[in-house]
């Protein structure tokens, strides 16, 4: 659970945590995380094997999450394209869950969206929100973006709170796969006012 990866991975500095690209490291520490009840209830998707975790890791989210990357440097242009980040503890390099931006589709134009989710024994310690301010003021600062939008479950007390700690505003209810869900929007003219 416990490892240092190599410094070469993409990594965004959030204080006493940090943000890193995926690695085949992380691939049981999401999978261990994504099946807790506390995780897959809000996120079912996350729910794999172990076999398919390290499928999906190894042969999607690495090489998206380099294209990523490749278009930041190359053309600040990141339409389409998703990025996951683990979320880790500093001083021990432990990795306790992950932040993403990547597009959804329920959502009207522009849909693209950040998410998160952190380990059961790490919730109600503020890492979801400083996560997510982390990449947030990434994705303004380094890409064409001018708008993120997030939602969650009308029911999930915590990711609700995140959200509005990150600067969201309230924007309506969606229905999304049946389940219905409070969308948030963020600008970046009203981040980098505050920021």
């Amino acid at each position: 659970m416990k490892h240092k990866t190599s410094e070469r991975l993409f990594r965004i500095d959030c204080g006493d945590i940090y943000l890193q690209e995926f690695s085949i490291e992380d691939a049981d520490s999401i999978y261990r995380i994504s099946n807790q009840p506390e995780i897959f209830n809000f996120l079912p998707d996350w729910k794999s094997t172990k076999e398919q975790r390290v499928d999906w890791v190894t042969n999607y989210e690495i090489p998206a999450n380099k294209a990523f990357l490749d278009a930041v440097v190359n053309t600040s242009n990141i339409d389409g394209l998703f990025l996951k980040l683990g979320v880790y503890i500093k001083e021990t390099y432990e990795f306790i869950g992950w932040c993403c931006t990547g597009i959804k589709d329920e959502l009207p134009l522009p849909n693209r969206e950040i998410m998160y989710a952190i380990s059961s024994e790490y919730q109600k310690k503020g890492y979801a929100t400083k996560a997510s301010k982390g990449l947030i003021d990434y994705l303004f600062t380094n890409t064409n973006l001018e708008v993120i939008n997030a939602v969650a479950l009308i029911n999930n007390v915590s990711s609700n709170k995140v959200i509005e700690k990150c600067g969201f505003t309230y924007l309506s209810q969606q229905m999304i796969e049946n389940e219905l869900y409070n969308h948030y929007i963020l600008n970046k003219s009203e981040w980098m006012k505050n920021h």
